[in-house]
């Protein structure tokens, strides 16, 4: 297993960092994107999890792919036409998959440049905040080649087809302001305060019964491509689950107690 990503846990929180600041966190091999599929693994076996950050260790958020591993045609872009679309698959798509679909409430605390599959990392997680040293480019152009990681279907949702269709075109870079003026983050804050914010920010989620919050994000995410009457009698599944729980059952006594809650997951 690859040191590329280190887990730690602070109660209901888990901090993952990208580690391998030796090469600005860029991803080169299938060993890395197994490394984050792992991560998300055990946050999903991990029902005390309640929420994730995810950001980068060094100066850099995520430079994306690896250009001299690219220039070298080694780890995943190693082999024929056919190889290549299988590596996609079994490393940054599978690496994709995971990381979108994780079970917990992920926050991207962007320290730094987010570049190519390094931005599109950071849109695979539900919520993105930045340091003022932020930078963000779709710049898969500039080098050549197409996004791979599913970028061209989670850029546009965030941002809005046009904002998207600009920065994969262009392959152009926004600063921190900029990336908050298209929606990319929702808050810029000082590089010294970044992950306090992003603390504070997992902490305002963990405080809300879990299983609500994971069902909550499962809507959310199937909203984004379902019919409503579709969602609608997922919604309604989900919402007789909910108030059968306790968590439920506790959350409305301590509002009309005027009392805090607490939460049990069950």
């Amino acid at each position: 297993m690859s040191d590329y990503i280190t887990y730690e846990q602070d109660g209901a929180i888990v901090t993952l960092t990208l580690n391998a600041p030796e090469k600005r966190n860029a991803i080169s091999s299938f060993s890395d994107c197994d490394a984050v599929v792992a991560a998300v693994q055990r946050v999903n076996r991990d029902r005390s999890v309640r929420a994730v950050i995810l950001t980068g260790a060094g100066t850099a958020f995520c430079a994306g792919g690896d250009l001299k591993a690219m220039r070298d045609r080694r780890g995943i872009i190693e082999g024929s036409h056919a190889d290549l679309r299988e590596n996609y698959r079994r490393g940054v798509q599978a690496m994709a998959n995971a990381l979108y679909e994780c079970d917990a409430p992920t926050i991207a605390a962007v320290n730094g440049p987010a570049i190519g599959l390094g931005l599109d990392v950071a849109c695979m997680c539900d919520i993105r905040i930045a340091s003022e040293k932020a930078a963000f480019a779709e710049s898969f152009v500039k080098v050549g080649i197409v996004p791979g990681d599913g970028g061209a279907w989670l850029l546009p949702r965030v941002v809005g087809m046009s904002v998207a269709c600009e920065m994969s075109f262009t392959g152009d870079v926004l600063n921190a302001q900029e990336a908050k003026e298209v929606r990319l983050v929702s808050k810029v804050v000082p590089p010294e305060e970044l992950m306090d914010a992003a603390r504070a920010l997992a902490g305002r989620i963990a405080a809300n019964p879990p299983e609500m919050v994971r069902m909550t994000k499962r809507l959310l995410r199937e909203g984004q491509h379902t019919r409503l009457s579709t969602l609608l009698e997922m919604s309604a599944a989900f919402q007789a689950l909910a108030h059968s729980t306790e968590d439920h059952k506790e959350a409305v006594s301590a509002m009309l107690e005027k009392r805090k809650p607490s939460f049990t997951g069950r």
